[in-house]
């Protein structure tokens, strides 16, 4: 069974899993199927809205399928909580990657 299946066999008992919903999310994106990938990252930011990977996942996902505008707001609102939560490294990241965005 393919990964994603598998994530999925395993969402069918505890649907509300904050890294089951991720990792079916990211295997979303490795999949090509974007704005499944973004519906699923948003899933997980509602489930638990400190979960700072997603918020950098899903801001790739978005500028993947040229959404460059939702790229940067999602990757703002992403900055402010890993400040918030102490995640200098998450940060970072996608600070850079929003640099990456706005090459100037």
């Amino acid at each position: 069974m393919p990964t994603r299946e598998r994530i999925e066999a395993m969402l069918a008992s505890e649907p509300d899993d904050v890294f089951l919903n991720y990792a079916r999310a990211c295997a979303l994106v490795g999949e090509g199927r974007l704005d499944e990938a973004v519906a699923g990252f948003d899933r997980v930011i509602a489930l638990d809205a400190n979960y700072v990977p997603a918020y950098f996942q899903k801001g790739q996902a978005l500028a993947k399928a040229d959404d460059t505008d939702a790229a940067r707001e999602t990757l703002h609102t992403g900055i402010d909580v890993a400040r918030r939560v102490g995640d200098s490294h998450a940060m970072g990241e996608m600070t850079e990657f929003l640099a990456m965005l706005d090459p100037d």
